[in-house]
């Protein structure tokens, strides 16, 4: 099993907390999204994910590769394939909240603070950040006030879910635009209680051999 993925890339961490999770061997191919105009969007990745995008998830099989995108899609195969442990609750009602929760990352934060958008706001002569920090803003203090409800130790209950496998790299990369996180001290102290995890720590984007202290 093979997985496309660049250092601080949320959407391929994800993955790699998914994987190390459910200790599952893999070999990283690493993807340098800046380096050259970006490695991504060179032709021999295309053929891999026609996005141009992290993560990619490549595992053989005796019907040749099997290639799948986009990081909620990685995770629930991960989820099908090794059953343990789950990401996501057995009880209906708890199953669609995880799931909201890890959406308002995905579908409601990630887009505006994609390297793509970021760039193409930029060409067009305007500054994205300001926007892109309102967003994360926005998705934080829906997280925060759902989790209000719905948190134990993590933030669905007393269990790792995909809720929390979306909130660390977010925080992370939230506070790579500066946004301020005292107002949310229920995600604060989900992320502390995973990031003492093990396979949290091993899929940390500072833990990667990519890993550039130097970016920015």
């Amino acid at each position: 099993m093979r997985l496309s993925s660049y250092w601080r890339s949320s959407s391929a961490w994800r993955v790699r907390i998914g994987l190390e999770l459910k200790g599952i061997a893999h070999e990283l191919v690493l993807v340098h999204l800046l380096r050259g105009g970006g490695e991504q969007n060179q032709p021999d990745f295309g053929h891999k994910n026609p996005m141009g995008q992290v993560p990619v998830l490549e595992v053989d099989g005796p019907n040749g590769v099997f290639r799948l995108t986009q990081s909620m899609a990685i995770l629930e195969y991960l989820d099908e394939v090794v059953p343990e442990p789950p990401l996501l609750p057995a009880n209906p009602e708890l199953r669609a909240r995880v799931r909201e929760l890890a959406e308002i990352v995905n579908s409601g934060i990630q887009p505006l603070q994609n390297l793509r958008f970021l760039r193409e706001v930029k060409a067009l002569g305007a500054d994205p950040f300001p926007a892109t920090r309102a967003y994360i803003t926005t998705g934080l203090a829906a997280l925060e006030r759902h989790a209000v409800e719905s948190a134990g130790r993590y933030l669905v209950g007393d269990s790792v879910t995909l809720a929390d496998v979306y909130l660390v790299p977010q925080l992370y990369t939230a506070r790579r635009f500066g946004v301020e996180l005292e107002p949310y001290p229920t995600l604060l102290r989900v992320e502390t209680a995973c990031e003492a995890l093990p396979a949290f720590q091993r899929a940390h984007a500072n833990a990667q051999p990519d890993f550039d202290p130097q970016a920015r």
